[in-house]
């Protein structure tokens, strides 16, 4: 399996502008630039892309495991956290919520513990990887 995206860029650094487009279309000439990724300014950046795909591969990831086991998740939510000092991405942090009938707290977090260091994404890092599971 080969998974593309890609990124146009007009001008220099700071005000300079560009999109992003990805090959499902999802990504459409997606705005991002300098103003986005540190200003604020409205637009995506490469951060919270690597959040956005390490949440829904750790959250399928869980959900994965939790079917393998018998159970069918109610629903499961994670919001991913990237850390970033002096331009360098130093950790991420997954935080999920689940609801799955019959299964117990200490097999949800066992569960999203190995999913933090094997899912797809956390293998292709190389930061401090840490999540918190919250069950209900």
């Amino acid at each position: 399996m080969k998974r593309t995206a890609k990124a146009h860029w007009e001008g220099n650094l700071k005000e300079g502008k560009g999109n992003l487009s990805s090959q499902s279309g999802i990504l459409n000439n997606t705005n991002y630039s300098f103003k986005t990724r540190f200003e604020g300014d409205p637009g995506t950046n490469p951060e919270e892309l690597l959040a956005a795909a390490h949440a829904g591969c750790f959250t399928m990831a869980v959900s994965g495991a939790i079917t393998k086991k018998g159970f069918t998740p109610t629903s499961l939510d994670t919001e991913a956290t990237v850390t970033m000092e002096e331009l360098t991405i130093t950790g991420v942090h997954l935080n999920i919520k689940g609801s799955v009938p019959g299964l117990t707290t200490e097999e949800f977090e066992a569960i999203t513990k190995d999913a933090e260091k094997n899912c797809v994404i956390s293998r292709a890092l190389s930061v401090k990887i840490t999540s918190e599971a919250h069950f209900s």
